[in-house]
Order: C-alpha cells, then structure tokens, then sequence
C-alpha cells in the first residue's frame, strides 16, 4: 500500500459532539478543581491553628462577597464529580449503557449537581 492510498485515521471533523464528551471534559475539570480547591482546607485549619490574625484574615476572605463564586464554583464541582461518578459505577456493573441512558444520566447528572449546590448554598 502505498502512501497517498492509506486510510487517514479519524479527526475530530469526523466525529459529532455529544452529550458524554461534554461530560467527561467537566468530570476532569472537577476534578482537578477539587485537587486545587482541597489546598484551602488545610490552609484554612492551619490559619486557625496557628495564628489568629491569619486566621482573621482567612476569615475575611472567604466572607468577602467575590469569594462566593469560587467557593461556589467548588460545591457544584464536588456534586458534579461525586454524582458523576456514581454514573461511572453503574457503568463498571454494566448497567446504563443503551444510548438514551446514557444521555438521560447525563442530563441527571447536572440537573442534580445544579440543584444540589443550589440546596445546600441556600441552606447556608
């Protein structure tokens, strides 16, 4: 076989968006979020710990009005990813891979994650 005869392999041109490509690509993002986003949480005990003016300081950042959408932004990762992932154990049992199942629990997956991160900011 010569070369010009070969088969190209497939681009994304080739393949149409769909719902668990978008899906994935938040489950990665959230998770990275999360890895980031945990650093807070020691920081933040350590600030407590340690010192009280740090922890003053601490304390009058994450009550500062613009901290709220980050903060926010990590609640609706740890519902995404948590949620998602349990889609992700049904997967490992074989359960939910016809097509519709598999765009209906994706659609779940974030309607829940929005209204969970919904539900517990305005229970705070």
């Amino acid at each position: 076989m010569t070369k010009e005869t070969r088969p190209l392999s497939p681009h994304l041109s080739v393949y149409r968006w769909q719902v668990t490509n978008t899906l994935s690509i938040i489950h990665r993002l959230s998770g990275v979020t999360l890895y980031f986003g945990s650093l807070l949480l020691p920081l933040w005990i350590a600030a407590i710990a340690y010192d009280a003016s740090f922890g003053q300081v601490m304390f009058s950042l994450i009550s500062h009005p613009l901290s709220k959408f980050p903060l926010i932004g990590l609640t609706f990762a740890f519902f995404y990813h948590s949620l998602n992932g349990i889609r992700h154990l049904l997967w490992d049992i074989g359960k939910g891979f016809e097509p519709n199942q598999v765009r209906n629990s994706g659609i779940a997956v974030v309607v829940m994650s929005l209204l969970m991160t919904s539900i517990f900011w305005w229970m705070i």
